[in-house]
């Protein structure tokens, strides 16, 4: 559980705020339903309520935007009704909850919410002097601190959703060539066995390294290297479907995995690439080459025996030659060479 809670930020964030919601509210619901308030009492509950289905609904199907969205709408309309029934006692849950929304949902959708809820109780006011204001002067200051809270918890807000996404990209990209990383690698691999179990999907892989590429480090440097796979990256990015998705998992080791494929278009796709890459491929030595090993999912077969099966195939492109490709259509496991 706590594993599951570190990895996924938008998930903890709800999980935490279900907690101190149902902690904080449930007390004041159980007040003011014994002493007779029970149109605050009633929306106290309903906000209790609402946030222990939508904390069970996210954990359950990992979705978390759904809840983050009715949550800020629940909690809106929650405190919007109990500053206007409470008056000047009930502005104070306002504040929590401008914090509130900029956590559960998007910086620009935060603000529409808070914007409507002061809109609320701003015009609620007007249409009936005093219900929630004691004076123009205080619903003025009201309206001014809650918009400093409200900008710097945007700024907040914003910084820290931009530095997640880029922890994100950094987490999942090889910072070299900008292709998936080893870690995004595996994940896809058993998304797209999950995939073909549940939907029928046919899915394939190409296993590239490329020759000799050794020598190029040895003998022009390692930036030499370097350029060679960030320009390899590019080239199988241009050749390749939008769908499909790149990984580097080695120094000079790639995969390319490809979605709604057939044995056929798998080494279509192969050959394409010995063509492509042979032909515009360039190092301060001359051309540069691709071996390729491919193989299709087969049905129930662990992800892992699949990539082993693509790597097999690519260990005998080498061996015979390099600059080719071998496509695994057998029905049976390689023997392990």
């Amino acid at each position: 559980m706590f594993k599951r809670l570190r990895n996924d930020f938008q998930l903890s964030i709800i999980a935490l705020m279900g907690v101190i919601g149902v902690l904080g509210i449930t007390p004041y619901a159980v007040y003011r339903l014994l002493h007779g308030n029970y149109l605050v009492g009633i929306a106290d509950s309903i906000i209790v309520l609402s946030t222990i289905t939508a904390v069970i609904y996210a954990w359950r199907t990992g979705d978390t935007e759904k809840p983050g969205l009715y949550l800020a709408g629940v909690f809106s309309v929650g405190a919007t009704l109990i500053a206007i029934n409470l008056g000047v006692n009930g502005l104070f849950w306002i504040y929590p909850l401008i914090l509130f929304n900029f956590f559960m949902v998007s910086p620009g959708k935060a603000i529409v919410a808070s914007l409507l809820v002061l809109a609320g109780l701003v015009g609620h006011s007007i249409w009936v002097p005093g219900s929630v204001f004691d004076s123009h002067y205080q619903m003025i200051s009201f309206l001014v601190t809650n918009a400093m809270a409200g900008v710097l918890t945007f700024i907040f807000a914003y910084r820290t959703r931009i530095q997640r996404e880029q922890l994100q990209v950094l987490a999942i990209h090889d910072p070299l060539t900008g292709a998936r990383n080893r870690r995004a690698m595996n994940e896809e691999l058993k998304i797209a066995v999950s995939s073909q179990r549940r939907h029928g999907r046919q899915y394939g892989v190409l296993a590239m390294d490329l020759d000799h590429f050794k020598k190029i480090n040895d003998q022009y440097g390692h930036h030499a290297g370097d350029l060679v796979l960030v320009e390899f990256v590019e080239l199988i990015k241009t050749c390749s479907r939008k769908e499909d998705r790149l990984f580097r998992f080695g120094g000079e080791e790639f995969l390319l995995l490809l979605p709604d494929t057939t044995p056929q278009g798998l080494k279509a796709a192969a050959d394409n690439l010995l063509e492509q890459v042979r032909i515009q491929l360039r190092s301060p030595g001359g051309m540069v080459t691709v071996s390729i090993g491919g193989a299709m999912l087969r049905q129930d077969e662990p992800w892992s025996h699949w990539l082993q099966r693509a790597d097999q195939c690519l260990y005998q492109a080498k061996s015979n030659g390099r600059n080719r490709s071998i496509i695994d259509t057998s029905r049976e496991p390689l023997t392990t060479l």
